[in-house]
């Protein structure tokens, strides 16, 4: 069910190689802005090469060749870059290790080097990615301990909460997170693992939020989130074990819906006991 190792498989819809990105085909023009973004936001090539954060005058090696180029068309270019660099991290796009310069990234999503700099400044926050001076970001290398030790720290707040929600809540309102349950399913059948990262943590977030405490759903998808990132190295979990951990949701959904503590509790620690895979 979680994401911490690389997996393989039937390729996402995109091409192989390729990052994800939202529903849009067009690339942006060179002389246009995106929508609602500063002038600021386009870095001339002279200024990039007086910012040196990617370290091409000093001739220092970057990893700065991603995968094929991806237009970018939705009113909020940096959101939609976060989103795919997310994306990225989770299906293996970006290795862990490796560097990658904002410039080369902006001109594969065919934007400036501005909004994937915000977007790598924000994943650097959260830990996915670190500032290399003047060269541009590394990708966090993890190993099976930290994932085993999220793991852990999830089923400490998760288990006890849906445990206390399987004895409260009505069976109707569990019955409407069916179709996030069904996603899960639908995005482990095609092979995708980005779509199932986002699928994952959507019915995790929609049950948790169940609990009427906004901080721990905060605190939950968080950690989640970061368990899904990938592994310096690790076993390759296939298909089928993605299918068998998206059957668990809709089988957990079962569980809460007929009140059936037992069948919940365990579910729920196998759940996060397959985590760390």
């Amino acid at each position: 069910m979680e994401q911490g190792s690389a997996r393989e498989g039937a390729r996402p819809a995109y091409a192989s190689g390729a990052f994800p990105y939202a529903p849009g085909n067009a690339r942006m023009p060179e002389n246009r802005m995106p929508q609602g973004r500063a002038p600021q936001d386009r870095v001339p090539e002279q200024a990039r090469g007086r910012q040196g954060d990617e370290g091409q005058a000093r001739g220092e090696h970057t990893h700065s060749e991603p995968p094929a180029p991806r237009a970018v068309q939705r009113h909020s270019v940096r959101g939609q870059i976060l989103d795919a660099l997310r994306a990225a991290l989770v299906d293996g796009e970006l290795v862990p290790g490796q560097v990658y310069s904002a410039p080369a990234l902006g001109a594969r999503f065919g934007v400036s080097a501005t909004p994937v700099r915000e977007a790598m400044q924000r994943l650097a926050v959260e830990g996915a990615v670190e500032v290399v001076p003047n060269r541009g970001f590394r990708v966090t290398e993890r190993g099976p301990r930290e994932l085993a030790e999220l793991a852990e720290v999830r089923a400490l707040i998760e288990v006890p909460v849906m445990l206390s929600l399987a004895r409260t809540v009505p069976a109707h309102r569990w019955s409407v997170l069916r179709p996030l349950a069904e996603a899960t399913v639908a995005a482990a059948a095609v092979g995708d693992r980005a779509a199932y990262a986002e699928s994952d943590r959507a019915f995790h977030r929609a049950v948790l939020t169940l609990s009427g405490n906004e901080q721990l759903v905060t605190v939950a998808d968080e950690l989640h989130r970061r368990s899904q990132w990938r592994l310096v190295a690790g076993p390759v979990t296939r298909r089928a074990e993605l299918l068998a951990d998206a059957a668990e949701h809709t089988a957990l959904l079962d569980a809460l819906i007929a009140q059936d503590l037992t069948v919940v509790q365990a579910l729920v620690r196998e759940h996060f006991n397959g985590a760390d895979r």
